[in-house]
């Protein structure tokens, strides 16, 4: 039987997107950047590409192969994330601008265009 998700962990609206340029305010791996390769909003956490690694004790099969201690990126609290500029440069956060019938994300600190290219 599955557990129940705490509400308190969820987010209604992620303020990050896959393929954002982030960077760690906390924890162990604290001012590192990476790129978000997939966001939960249901458990509140994102998976950030070579930031948080642990390890898995794998089975060999034909995915895997040989099996053994395989290490990859875990995930990590949206709380615990910020946003980059496009540049990569400063920490900033995400404004909404309604264009038409569009609705986009742009940088608060440079007012370009956030997200995919």
């Amino acid at each position: 039987m599955h557990k129940k998700i705490k509400a308190r962990r969820a987010v209604e609206k992620p303020h990050i997107k896959k393929d954002d340029q982030v960077v760690i305010l906390s924890g162990d791996d604290k001012g590192k950047k990476g790129r978000v390769l997939s966001v939960n909003p249901e458990k509140g956490v994102a998976i950030v590409e070579g930031i948080n690694f642990v390890k898995r004790h794998t089975r060999p099969s034909k995915n895997v192969g040989k099996g053994g201690i395989v290490e990859k990126e875990g995930p990590i609290a949206l709380g615990r994330i910020g946003l980059l500029t496009p540049d990569g440069s400063k920490l900033t956060r995400a404004r909404f601008v309604k264009q038409g019938d569009e609705k986009n994300r742009i940088c608060v600190t440079t007012n370009e265009p956030l997200g995919r290219k």
